[in-house]
C-alpha cells in the first residue's frame, strides 16, 4: 500500500483557552483537521466560533493551550520563538483584509519587501517579485503606491506578496472583505487559479457563502468544534 502523503498542515485535538476562572473561554475545544497540498479550503462559523482564533494558531501567531499544531509535519509549539518566527516568514504567507501594504512602496517593493527582510539580494527579491505580480495579473501596476491602486489591486499585491516567498501554506483572513463583489469574485478566481494550477494550500475565514464556494472544502465551526468538513460534491446541493 502507498502511504498517504504527510499533510501541509495538521491539528490535533487542538484547544484553546483565555482567561482563568469565571472569566474563562474555551475558543477552540478540541479541533482535528488535515489539509493537504493543493486544497482550498474556507473556515466558517458564526462570531465566536473560533475561526480567527483556529487561523491564528495554524500560522504559528499564537501557541494552542492543548494539542498539536504540525507544519509539514513539525509541531510548531516545540519549536523556539525564533525557529518559529522563520517558519511563519519563509513557510506561511498570509492575506489580510485591510491589505496591510506599505504606503511609500510600490507595488513591486511591498512584494520584494519579505524577500529582503529575510536576505535575499535586492536584485534577486525585484525579480520574484515580478514574477509574483504576474502569477496576479498586476505587472503593468508593479510601479504604482497603494493610493494608485484600487482595492482589488491592493488586494492582489498583497497576495502577491504572501506568495514570493513560495510557501507551503497561505492563510487568508476574509481576503474579500473590504472589496465590492466584482473585486472579491476575481481575487477570489485568482486564489482558486493558484491552487490548481501551482498545487499551493490556501486556507481562508469568510463569512461570505458565495465567496466561500469557489473553495473545495467548506469546514464550519462552531462553540469551538468542527460542525462539519465537507468536499464540493459531498453535500446536498
Amino acid at each position: 500500500m502507498v502511504a498517504s502523503p504527510m499533510p501541509v498542515i495538521e491539528t490535533r485535538q487542538l484547544k484553546k483557552t483565555y482567561g482563568s476562572g469565571p472569566a474563562q473561554v474555551e475558543a477552540l475545544r478540541g479541533v482535528d483537521l488535515a489539509i493537504g497540498g493543493g486544497e482550498l479550503v474556507a473556515i466558517m462559523g458564526p462570531s465566536g466560533s473560533g475561526k480567527s482564533t483556529l487561523l491564528s494558531l495554524l500560522g504559528g501567531v499564537d501557541l494552542p493551550s492543548g494539542g498539536q499544531v504540525l507544519l509539514e509535519g513539525t509541531d510548531l509549539a516545540t519549536m523556539d520563538d525564533d525557529r518559529r518566527t522563520l517558519a511563519r516568514r519563509r513557510r506561511i504567507g498570509f492575506v489580510f483584509q485591510s491589505f496591510n501594504l506599505l504606503p511609500t512602496l510600490t507595488a513591486a517593493e511591498n512584494v520584494a519587501l519579505p524577500l529582503e527582510l529575510d536576505g535575499v539580494r535586492a536584485p534577486e527579491a525585484r525579480r520574484r517579485a515580478s514574477e509574483a505580480l504576474g502569477l496576479v495579473e498586476m505587472t503593468t501596476r508593479q510601479g504604482h503606491l497603494p493610493s494608485q491602486l484600487s482595492g482589488g489591486e491592493q488586494q492582489r499585491v498583497a497576495l502577491a506578496r504572501a506568495l514570493v516567498i513560495e510557501p507551503a501554506l497561505v492563510l487568508a483572513d476574509e481576503p474579500t472583505g473590504n472589496l465590492d463583489s466584482t473585486n472579491g469574485r476575481l481575487v477570489m478566481g485568482l486564489l482558486r487559479q493558484l491552487v490548481e494550477q501551482r498545487g499551493q494550500t490556501l486556507i481562508m475565514v469568510t463569512h461570505d457563502s458565495a465567496m466561500a464556494a469557489y473553495a473545495r472544502r467548506l469546514i464550519r465551526l462552531r462553540d469551538g468544534v468542527v460542525e462539519s468538513d465537507e468536499r464540493a460534491g459531498e453535500s446536498p446541493a
